[in-house]
């Protein structure tokens, strides 16, 4: 009993797998019930086209009857199979009708492909009569999406047939085994990043010839070098295929040199992401900072303020910004600690693109002032720049909270002087009194204020037994206070 049914449970396996093969057809064809002399004719149609006639009142609405679909295989050898669209229909003969339209629209290509059959009068038939009519003859291509229209013809209103249908794709075995167009997801690939070349090894299946290129996959895949074309015959079927940069969207692209082939794309570099963070510019001019991938993002930008190695970046008010394609902020301060902060699907990363010695940076100190017991804030710049300085406490949480806002006086341009901070002129400065800012866990903090976004620098725990302190004096000295914590507004 149990090898009955074993041999039961293979039996109806074996015919399960058999049943899901695709048929096979030898030539296009035209098939009408016998008795009836159906002729086709096939023509580029417009579904689009709404005009049509009311119908008799002698005929139903249901005089069109089903519209079924199914894929079917021509082969023809050693050039491989090519898939056709089978169209099965009915319809209830009227003598008001002489035939039916069928069309196939490619919703990717709205290329439309139409076959008309002919069907004798129903004056010399049995009113009522059924009739199937197949057609054979719509090719289509691999993982392709359809519309199907059937109409009677003439075309009256309100008596129609759609459905949308879809061809099977490569993955399907039998496809991917005849059709051409699947052969080139068997091609192999080698990337030579020492000589910035890709390697590619299209299959020797003896089909038709093969295209490949690179390109730069965003909403379509665009060109990012030739196309070369592979010659099926040859015996070395090996391209190689240069590149500038690795990308996450730079991708090979192949597909058959056949009408309508389907394209077949793999991404060598698609978790390569380094070179996406570092798309910022810098524009003097305008005082712009701009970050542009060349690959689509998805998440947020923002700038943030980086107090000190290791730091927490902390956001700038106002400065996030989708991250779905250019992003640019207006008058940004060039400061080391000014960073760009990416919070994207692929994680998080922090750049900060003002730490190269070729941009300008001002610079703060603090020196004895001219007045008993007060400290001189002076700030040097190598161009005009307006200040402020706040005064603010360490505690627990971070940033330290700030207060006393003050604004720097500008040096008049006939008297700047050189600081012994640096080489740049001194071109603002502010008062400030001693006690306060050499009080225990006390900053004095300054910041640029004639432009849109700008970070801090900072001076804590100064030792005002020293004769003058700069940003990077403090923080050498490990007096800059650059514990993290949560990420508050500067």
């Amino acid at each position: 009993m149990l090898a009955g049914h074993a041999v039961a449970l293979l039996c109806l396996t074996w015919g399960a797998y058999q049943s899901l093969a695709i048929p096979r057809v030898t030539e296009c064809s035209l098939s009408c019930p016998q008795g009836f002399a159906c002729k086709s004719l096939v023509s580029r149609g417009n579904i689009f086209n709404s005009f049509c006639q009311q119908p008799p009142a002698s005929m139903p609405r249901s005089v069109l009857g089903a519209l079924g679909l199914s894929t079917a295989m021509k082969c023809s050898p050693p050039d491989g199979c090519s898939l056709l669209l089978r169209v099965n229909a009915s319809l209830t003969l009227h003598e008001s009708l002489q035939g039916l339209e069928v069309c196939s629209t490619s919703l990717d290509t709205q290329e439309t492909q139409c076959q008309t059959v002919q069907v004798p009068r129903a004056s010399h038939l049995q009113a009522g009569q059924q009739l199937q009519v197949r057609f054979d003859c719509f090719k289509v291509g691999v993982a392709q999406s359809l519309y199907v229209t059937l109409r009677t013809v003439p075309h009256f209103c309100g008596v129609q047939l759609g459905q949308q249908y879809h061809t099977e794709d490569c993955r399907e075995e039998d496809v991917g085994k005849n059709v051409p167009d699947c052969f080139a997801q068997k091609l192999s690939y080698w990337v030579d990043r020492s000589r910035k070349v890709i390697l590619v090894q299209v299959p020797e299946s003896g089909g038709p010839d093969y295209y490949v290129r690179l390109c730069l996959k965003r909403f379509i895949c665009e060109d990012a070098g030739a196309p070369v074309r592979v010659i099926g015959n040859r015996v070395s079927r090996r391209v190689s295929l240069p590149y500038s940069q690795e990308l996450s969207c730079l991708c090979l692209e192949v597909w058959s040199a056949t009408p309508d082939a389907v394209r077949i794309q793999t991404c060598p570099f698609k978790n390569d992401t380094e070179s996406l963070w570092d798309a910022i510019r810098y524009h003097p001019g305008s005082q712009a900072l701009s970050w542009e991938p060349a690959c689509p993002m998805r998440g947020r930008v923002s700038l943030c303020w980086q107090p000190g190695p290791g730091a927490h970046c902390l956001e700038l008010k106002h400065s996030g910004r989708p991250a779905r394609g250019r992003v640019q902020y207006p008058l940004v301060d060039t400061q080391p600690q000014l960073c760009l902060k990416f919070s994207t699907s692929l994680g998080f990363q922090v750049r900060c693109p003002f730490k190269q010695p070729r941009f300008p940076a001002w610079k703060m100190a603090v020196q004895p002032a001219p007045a008993p017991g007060r400290l001189r804030v002076a700030f040097f710049s190598s161009g005009p720049a307006r200040f402020q300085v706040r005064l603010c406490h360490q505690g627990k949480t971070w940033p330290p909270a700030c207060r006393r806002l003050l604004q720097a006086t500008p040096v008049p341009a006939a008297s700047v002087s050189q600081g012994d901070s640096a080489e740049d002129p001194a071109v603002a400065f502010v008062d400030i009194p001693g006690d306060e800012a050499c009080a225990p866990s006390t900053c004095i903090q300054g910041r640029r204020t004639d432009v849109q976004f700008s970070v801090p620098q900072q001076l804590c725990n100064l030792q005002c037994g020293w004769r003058g302190h700069t940003a990077q004096e403090v923080e050498d000295r490990g007096a800059t206070a650059s514990a993290p914590g949560q990420a508050s507004e500067p």
